[in-house]
């Protein structure tokens, strides 16, 4: 007998084709994904309008599959995160961030990255496998109904989702869009565009598909005003150079639900901090506004951990970036760093990956590689007398 399906793989949709296949009108897939996504039911015997021939033909056949929470840990500033087993030896996290205004749930997409950015925990990690979208939803569907069984609340606990965890979105595209539409679904978890973001390291092909297909809020992170030092710090951009992706985010706020897109960039001490490097992207910005592209930058604190061999930007210099931007007429946040005591903060996300892509091995021959290439750059000490 075949494994029963995981119904939170489905759109409303293809559940609906799905149910067809079973017999069953479409309003009985619409009461099914209500009580899946609306009320966290994961056993049939609980969906209590459901008709019970209904019933009696998903047991068996199908199953609500939630993932293992592995862990969970408290940040003193409330940040929540979690671990969830996602079989075969690998381990994905979530980060739940609450705020006075709202909630946001960091979702993964993938076990580890392919991307391999210099700064980021996940990349050095190196890439397993793709979430399905069931475990992409999956994610969403533990945080927030443990959130109300914990706070007894029946209000909506998670009000914005960003696809900003483990992963670039943009590579596991046939399982990110049907998660997606179940997050924007009224009859799934009704999230408005506006607070549905995707995160892209600059996948410049999906990014026009996102744009037709479901077009989100979108940001990049971007990290470098230049081809040159971006290559380093994310080799997509050997692929995909700024020029590409600039003008296919100008061709996105065509179909965006916000009139920008929103950039993030990570200040590396001595990498990317420097006020020249600033005006340097000043300029790029002010070329591509041109072109329709608006922007507001988000500079993130750089989260060190070992491997990195790199440091975070002093106060003053994140200042004084900020100050560049912003008397530029760019819209410009210092993102207030969140839950760093417990390994939850923007690029420190990791859990546990079963390499395929010896990404350990890349990362300290490209650290290696730009070392070399520092010391190239400096001048030669003077000779003895």
């Amino acid at each position: 007998m075949a494994a029963p399906l995981n119904l939170l793989d489905f759109d409303r949709q293809a559940l609906s084709a799905w149910c067809g296949q079973l017999g069953e009108k479409p309003f009985r897939a619409t009461q099914l994904f209500r009580w899946m996504h609306q009320r966290g039911a994961g056993d049939f015997g609980q969906m209590s309008d459901l008709a019970k021939p209904l019933r009696e033909k998903l047991t068996g056949r199908a199953q609500v599959c939630a993932l293992p929470a592995l862990g969970e840990q408290a940040s003193s500033d409330g940040t929540v995160k979690w671990l969830f087993d996602v079989g075969g030896g690998n381990a994905v996290e979530s980060v739940f961030i609450p705020e006075d205004d709202r909630g946001t749930l960091c979702v993964s997409s993938q076990a580890g990255c392919a991307v391999g950015c210099r700064f980021c925990a996940t990349g050095h990690q190196g890439f397993a496998r793709n979430l399905t979208t069931g475990e992409i939803l999956a994610q969403l569907w533990f945080a927030e109904h443990t959130l109300r069984r914990r706070f007894n609340s029946q209000e909506r606990m998670i009000s914005n989702v960003v696809l900003m965890g483990m992963g670039e979105p943009l590579h596991n595209y046939g399982a990110l869009l049907p998660a997606l539409r179940v997050r924007l679904d009224d009859h799934g978890y009704g999230r408005s565009r506006r607070r549905l973001t995707v995160s892209t390291s600059g996948v410049v092909p999906m990014i026009d598909r996102l744009a037709a297909d479901c077009p989100v809020a979108l940001a990049v992170s971007l990290h470098a005003p230049g081809d040159a030092l971006r290559d380093q710090l994310v080799p997509l951009n050997r692929k995909y150079p700024l020029a590409e992706l600039l003008a296919a985010c100008a061709r996105y706020l065509d179909a965006a639900p916000r009139d920008f897109i929103t950039f993030e960039y990570c200040l590396l001490g001595g990498v990317n901090d420097a006020p020249e490097q600033a005006q340097t992207l000043v300029r790029l910005m002010q070329t591509y506004r041109a072109e329709g592209l608006r922007a507001k930058f988000n500079l993130i604190g750089f989260n060190p951990f070992p491997a990195s061999g790199l440091v975070r930007a002093a106060p003053e210099r994140v200042r004084a970036f900020a100050a560049i931007l912003s008397d530029a007429g760019i819209v410009t946040t210092v993102r207030k760093t969140r839950g760093d005591d417990i390994a939850a903060a923007c690029g420190q996300l990791a859990g546990d990956v079963q390499d395929r892509t010896r990404a350990r091995e890349r990362m300290a021959r490209r650290r290696a590689a730009a070392a070399v290439a520092f010391h190239r750059k400096q001048p030669a000490a003077a000779a003895p007398a």
